[in-house]
């Protein structure tokens, strides 16, 4: 049974999933998920989601297929989407926004590609201004392949991912286990790739994480406020924090990242107006 298959079980006059099988909410900072009660029972397991397989003579306890979806509802609960991107799906993106289509199509062109259990899976790196939806199309691609292929996600922003490594050095933590996480993860989403002071230790961080992400063959999605093409005047001598409206990515996360970032990832520019103003 596939996750799309036990959401069809669902009550299709449901007021509270509509007929989804799914309800979400927050959960602190992040966005949470759970099955409907509008499920029936299994009738294969009879609601234990275990059953009993015997193979060649041997008898064995399996999980049931109907685990399917809260399986995936646990992963969705892992992946640390943004409260405020709760309700972030393909569906619901504004495509009534001058220009925003190429961006839009894009991203839904590259999730229709994912192959769950390939390594050849390219990453995307969605660049454009600030307010341009980039960050709604990330976390709708995330729970896309959640539900549809049960991929394993983790969402970061990458401030506060910055932040939370400075508190573990504070706390006497090193940290090799957060990034080798990351690393590990089916899929690292990044927000705002390249935010941030670009002090010789973020460089460091942003380089280990892709690099990871690289020779492991793991893809990244990632979403980026900067143009990919470098800016022909800034230089690593400047005050980049002045400069930074003038920079392009490859200013801010040194030229080996970008170098690894163009040959692992397609690069979609979102474009538009403001998303934020308009989808409010």
């Amino acid at each position: 049974m596939s996750a799309s298959e036990a959401q069809h079980l669902a009550n299709p006059r449901c007021t509270e999933c509509r007929g989804s099988g799914l309800q979400f909410s927050t959960q602190g900072p992040h966005s949470a998920a759970h099955t409907c009660d509008c499920i029936p029972a299994c009738k294969v397991c009879n609601g234990e989601g275990r059953v009993l397989l015997q193979d060649t003579g041997i008898k064995r306890l399996v999980r049931c297929k109907c685990q399917v979806l809260p399986d995936r509802v646990q992963i969705f609960n892992e992946a640390n989407i943004p409260a405020r991107h709760l309700d972030a799906t393909f569906e619901g993106f504004n495509k009534d926004i001058d220009g925003a289509m190429p961006g839009f199509v894009g991203t839904w062109r590259w999730v229709n590609a994912y192959d769950p259990g390939a390594q050849s899976n390219r990453g995307l790196v969605l660049h454009g201004g600030v307010g341009r939806g980039k960050t709604h199309l990330m976390a709708a691609a995330i729970r896309h392949l959640i539900f549809q292929h049960g991929v394993r996600a983790r969402f970061v922003e990458f401030t506060h991912l910055l932040a939370s490594l400075r508190q573990g050095f504070e706390l006497g933590q090193g940290q090799s286990r957060t990034l080798q996480a990351l690393g590990d993860i089916d899929l690292l989403a990044i927000d705002e790739l390249g935010k941030g002071r670009s002090t010789d230790w973020e460089l460091q961080v942003v380089d280990e994480l892709v690099s990871r992400r690289y020779n492991s063959l793991r893809p990244l999605l990632a979403t980026t406020n900067y143009s990919p093409m470098p800016s022909r005047t800034s230089s690593r001598t400047s005050n980049l924090a002045d400069k930074s409206s003038e920079q392009g990515l490859m200013d801010r996360v040194g030229e080996r990242v970008y170098s690894r970032l163009s040959e692992m990832c397609d690069l979609q520019q979102v474009s538009g107006g403001d998303y934020r103003a308009r989808s409010g």
